[in-house]
């Protein structure tokens, strides 16, 4: 099942009354329900175009025109369950305010977990500005006011560029694991895991052995919530397809870069070392900013074969 994600694609429906977001943002607890509905569509989309589960793993849900795949309870593939918990151990740090940023990695060799072959990243901050979408383009800044209906259109709009760059990008190992890394903000208790989740190993690096591409995905803020999306994989799962990513996703950004952190540490992500070094978190230990990281009880080995 190396290229099942290439025979999967999103399908343009007519409007449906069963749609994916709330269709008000008006309070904090609006916002916090509309950020958790685009991290599961976002991990629902990642999983279903990428080919780690099977068709009975995903309900359909609607999104304007677009019939989404979602991902739901599936007792015949236990590999769902597991995503389903590592989601709703996601919803649980969202909810107390803790989660900086959700790393969801996949490796093939089991002894080595920190030599990857393909990152999403989602970084979460908690505001009371003024909601905002930036899509990281030097050319291209949106700035969309407080309306719901705003939000909305920003949040659809991220979606629409993650099927997009999930359709396009080269297949996956047949051989993937796949994990995922908490990271949180200086707030959180000492001795806070969310379900399904363990206290994790503040691993140094993470490492590419071919050569890594970042794909910025885009930002969408509710005004409470910020959600930024940015996927990491090998160059040669993107050149082959970059001229139609760039003519159908124009304000995607593609760039040899590290792995993104805060703002302060961004310039200093862009050293590339060693073997395709990706992310560090020396400056942040530098600084005295030393991160708890949570990983899963039990990391997951798609049946693709």
């Amino acid at each position: 099942m190396a290229t099942a994600q290439l025979s999967r694609s999103i399908r343009i429906r007519k409007a449906s009354k069963e749609t994916v977001f709330p269709s008000q943002i008006t309070d904090e607890s609006e916002s916090l329900i509309m950020v958790k509905k685009l991290f599961a569509t976002s991990i629902s989309c990642i999983t279903y175009l990428r080919g780690l589960f099977p068709e009975s793993s995903y309900g359909e849900r609607h999104l304007n025109d677009l019939s989404l795949k979602i991902l739901q309870e599936d007792k015949k593939c236990p590999g769902s369950l597991h995503i389903i918990k590592w989601i709703q151990g996601c919803f649980d740090a969202l909810e107390k305010r803790y989660l900086h940023m959700a790393i969801l990695t996949l490796y093939t060799n089991p002894k080595e977990p920190e030599k990857v072959t393909e990152i999403y990243q989602f970084k979460f901050k908690y505001t009371k500005e003024g909601a905002t979408m930036d899509f990281n383009s030097s050319n291209t800044s949106f700035e969309s006011g407080t309306s719901s209906e705003d939000i909305k259109k920003a949040s659809i709009l991220m979606i629409r560029k993650l099927y997009i760059l999930m359709q396009n990008l080269g297949p996956l190992p047949n051989d993937v694991i796949l994990t995922m890394k908490l990271h949180y903000y200086a707030v959180t208790p000492h001795d806070y895991q969310p379900p399904g989740f363990k206290e994790g190993v503040n691993s140094h690096f993470l490492l590419f052995e071919g050569e890594p591409v970042n794909l910025q995905v885009g930002l969408v803020s509710t005004g409470f919530h910020k959600m930024k999306v940015k996927i990491t994989t090998e160059a040669t799962r993107v050149y082959e397809f970059q001229n139609s990513l760039l003519q159908e996703c124009s304000t995607t950004e593609i760039a040899h870069q590290g792995l993104d952190c805060d703002e302060e540490e961004e310039e200093w992500n862009n050293q590339i070392q060693g073997m395709n070094f990706v992310y560090s978190q020396q400056s942040a230990e530098s600084s005295g900013k030393k991160r708890k990281i949570s990983e899963p009880v039990k990391v997951f080995i798609p049946n693709r074969k």
